[in-house]
């Protein structure tokens, strides 16, 4: 069978077997080696007690300083040597005269040794030199007389083995430490090839490659943004839709995905686990459909995705089918507005009330007029000016009055904000005003509109003294889907407000009290000290 079509299980446990017999391989040079070193530090204690103990004995110092006496001295030293087992030892007197040697022709001999000199002077030491036997690992000890008188030199000699040797003698550990590490080798390999096989859903290699480009080709194909970032809040996925509708290029994978969009969300899903769908935020002056969930592998979060789609086109023409419709409502409140007072001044006529008919057409117009100029002059754009002029005229269709404080003005947006939030945010908290009178009766309705800014913040109030808001669902007015009008309303209201003032970085305060009103005050900054995501 050829290795490229093997199962990923047999070639997972073949490679760590590999690894296994490659460690035991470096770990036995390195055993072998200490197992080496600890014998030549053994075999030169051993020949440095020989060693001491020869240089001790009375008889070899006593026949040592005799013409000859190496016939008396090597029988002893042999039997000594027989005794503590070591290879050769070489008795010399001062001058280098061989006194005992295991060669007998060279008794009586001068020693020519280059290692021999130290010892001459009262030094003992060991020393590995290589001769005709092997390597030996050699103890000097000098002789000294009973007046402390160096007399000579004994020389102990031990023979190093060789490596098969001392491979022979460790035998049975190294079959021992084989037979488990192949046990162990072999059985880990196994269950680590297991424990991948399941991970990787039974894949093999090149399935997994081929659902990778499947993936990255779908990602790329689909006709909505994706990101993906992994736990440590870096950027797995980007594709192409995704640069196209939040207008940045190059490759951005593996970057923090605050580098990538500011006004991100994702974060927050990858904190706190909890999904949110189909929610629109604005990105830039794109206004964005998105979906955002954490990604759990065996319940555990390691990463985030959001699907977006790019509504700004759409919303666009909404809010132009939107401004429409306000537009012929505006008209319709105007002409029913405009018919009751053709009916006032017809009966005044008739009454023959002609200079109080004049007055009411003096009074209605310059009245209508002094509001339009105040808020064009007062307010940044007409679409908020519009809103606030019908919000005017359908109040006083039914019967509330509706008042904007005279010291409001909008010359700019909060950073994060624009004209649509804007639009969004009074629409929503007048028609909430309006609403709060139903089933109300009582002869003065109003509502009090505010908006006023300064270098640091703008404020948005609206208050009405309808009949205000239990304390048990003041906590829940800003959920998505909860509402208290019932079958007519929707309950997304106020939580498109609440999705704004977030969007903003904005507080909101709401004061009520059954019976008596609510009041409900929306605080942005004007200037961000601080980047976000």
């Amino acid at each position: 069978m050829k290795l490229k079509h093997m199962p990923i299980r047999w070639k997972i446990t073949i490679l760590s077997f590999g690894v296994v017999l490659f460690s035991i391989v470096i770990g036995g040079i390195i055993v072998i080696g200490n197992t080496i070193e600890s014998k030549e530090d053994a075999l030169g204690k051993q020949a440095m007690i020989t060693g001491r103990t020869v240089a001790n004995l009375p008889d070899i110092k006593e026949y040592l300083v005799e013409p000859g006496g190496w016939t008396k001295i090597n029988p002893i030293v042999e039997r000594i040597r027989t005794v503590n087992d070591a290879d050769y030892i070489v008795i010399l007197n001062m001058n280098r005269i061989r006194y005992s040697h295991p060669v007998s022709e060279k008794l009586g001999k001068v020693s020519s040794g280059k290692d021999e000199g130290p010892a001459f002077a009262e030094h003992s030491y060991t020393a590995k030199a290589q001769g005709e036997m092997g390597t030996a690992i050699r103890a000097f000890v000098p002789i000294m007389d009973n007046e402390h008188e160096q007399v000579g030199v004994a020389i102990v000699g031990n023979i190093l083995p060789s490596v098969g040797e001392i491979l022979f003698d460790i035998k049975n550990e190294i079959l021992f430490i084989l037979f488990l590490t192949a046990l162990f080798g072999v059985t880990g390999s196994w269950l680590l090839a297991r424990h991948l096989k399941q991970q990787t859903f039974r894949l093999e290699p090149h399935e997994i490659v081929q659902l990778l480009v499947e993936r990255t080709a779908t990602f790329q194909a689909m006709n909505e943004g994706i990101i993906a970032i992994d736990k440590e809040g870096k950027v797995t996925i980007l594709n192409d839709k995704a640069k196209q509708i939040l207008g940045i290029k190059g490759d951005w994978v593996g970057q923090p995905i605050e580098a990538v969009i500011r006004e991100t969300k994702l974060l927050k899903v990858l904190r706190k686990g909890i999904p949110v769908y189909h929610e629109e935020i604005r990105i830039g002056d794109k206004l964005i459909m998105s979906t955002r969930v954490p990604i759990r592998v065996e319940n555990e979060i390691v990463g985030a995705v959001a699907v977006f789609q790019d509504r700004t086109e759409a919303t666009r023409l909404a809010e132009e089918l939107t401004g429409v419709k306000a537009f012929v409502d505006a008209l319709r409140v105007q002409n029913h507005e405009h018919l009751n007072k053709l009916h006032t001044i017809a009966g005044l006529i008739q009454l023959d009330k002609r200079e109080q008919a004049l007055q009411f057409v003096f009074d209605a117009s310059e009245k209508q007029e002094e509001l339009s100029r105040f808020l064009i002059k007062k307010m940044k754009d007409y679409s908020i000016s519009g809103l606030l002029l019908s919000k005017v005229s359908r109040g006083r269709e039914i019967g509330i009055d509706v008042s904007i404080d005279e010291r409001s003005e909008l010359k700019a947006y909060p950073p994060l904000l624009d004209k649509h939030d804007f639009v969004l945010v009074l629409g929503n908290l007048i028609e909430n005003a309006f609403h709060s009178f139903q089933g109300v009766k009582q002869d003065q309705k109003w509502v009090d509109i505010s908006i006023s800014q300064d270098e640091y913040v703008c404020t948005i109030a609206v208050e009405d003294n309808g009949k205000g808001i239990p304390k048990q669902q003041i906590d829940h007015i800003f959920e998505k889907g909860y509402t208290t009008k019932g079958k007519e309303g929707s309950g997304f209201g106020l939580y498109l407000v609440n999705n704004v003032v977030e969007k903003g970085l904005g507080e909101i305060e709401v004061v009520s009290q059954e019976g008596e009103g609510t009041s409900i005050v929306l605080t942005f900054p004007m200037s961000l000290e601080e980047d976000f995501a």
